[in-house]
């Protein structure tokens, strides 16, 4: 992991620093870069979310191996864990990869860990286009996400999606009010939730939300019947002072009362970070900047990634009694 340390943060230069805390602190403001936008309040809300909850240790018990595996949109995964969605590496990563190769590093890494990984959008066609070869050639076995424009535009992306064997497809509602796209004639929005059902009544793959922060959203999605929603705030790169993810995801998780997959992003720098997400109501978590670092290497550099908190997942069960990510409950919580 030092090794790839040391790569990123030689071939990422100016456009992030590699941090051995990756808090938000250091880059604030800095976008383009892998900073937090404004004051970086969001960014950083979703880390001291997170830290904020603590585990109860437990070893008086019989939990010594404990399952990782969990199904998310019919597909058996090895943990749940995800590659989040990254589009824009030339413009916020110093062009490190091509679109196309950072892509395919996602998808084949998380393959590689018995995973999924998730391809980006953007307003160069190369970014979609090129996660979507990536998917194609992974037999399918990843999940493309797009950006929130009108609806025809993301049907036909869908079709796409499904052609190339997606197993499901996402759209980034969190991605709204993004300028680039606007500047580049490629208009995006937010969505009603009649917009959404219209979208769910056509799409031909299992579709999910990304960008919930709240209940009202929550239940919309429910209401429009899409398969899974992804509570987050964009990594705290669209709007500034939201709250962190592990603040709402609580109430979210109550609100939508098992009618959907809830996934959720934001700050996840651990396997003891991923377990807190599931004590708190997650079915899986999505991973983003951990694995950009990890991309410096390859698909080998994503699946060490995803190796290593894997195994920090499993021991922080052993450590709190839990017997299977599928069965986990706040009662770990202290």
């Amino acid at each position: 992991m030092n090794s790839l340390r040391e790569a990123a943060r030689e071939r990422f230069g100016k456009a992030c620093r590699v941090c051995k805390i990756c808090n938000g602190v250091a880059c604030a403001g800095e976008v383009p870069g892998m900073g937090g936008l404004g004051t970086g309040a969001a960014f950083q809300s979703n880390m001291q979310a997170l830290a904020l909850h603590r585990l109860q240790q437990r070893v008086v018990h019989q939990v010594s191996e404990p399952k990782l595996s969990c199904t998310i949109f019919g597909q058996e995964l090895s943990m749940p864990i995800l590659g989040a969605p990254i589009g824009g590496i030339a413009f916020n990563l110093n062009d490190f990869l091509p679109e196309a190769e950072y892509a395919a590093a996602i998808v084949n890494g998380c393959r590689q860990a018995g995973t999924l990984g998730m391809t980006g959008d953007g307003p160069n066609p190369g970014v979609f286009n090129g996660g979507l070869e990536a998917v194609r050639l992974a037999g399918g076995q990843g999940i493309p996400v797009l950006k929130p424009r009108d609806n025809e535009a993301i049907l036909e992306k869908m079709q796409e999606a499904a052609a190339a064997g997606a197993i499901a497809v996402g759209m980034d509602l969190d991605a709204a009010a993004l300028i680039n796209m606007t500047r580049a004639g490629q208009r995006v929005g937010p969505k009603t939730k009649e917009q959404l059902a219209e979208l769910k009544r056509h799409a031909p793959l299992p579709f999910f939300v990304k960008g919930i922060m709240t209940e009202a959203d929550a239940e919309a999605c429910a209401w429009a019947g899409v398969d899974g929603i992804v509570v987050s705030n964009h990594g705290g790169r669209v709007l500034d002072y939201t709250p962190g993810t592990a603040e709402v995801l609580p109430e979210i998780v109550e609100a939508v009362d098992g009618a959907l997959t809830v996934l959720v992003d934001g700050g996840v720098r651990s396997g003891t970070d991923v377990l807190k997400m599931l004590a708190l109501g997650a079915d899986a978590v999505l991973i983003g900047r951990p694995l950009t670092v990890g991309a410096v290497g390859g698909a080998a550099g994503v699946a060490l990634v995803l190796q290593k908190m894997a195994a920090e997942l499993l021991a922080a069960m052993v450590m709190t009694g839990t017997a299977s990510v599928e069965d986990v409950t706040e009662d770990i919580l202290w």
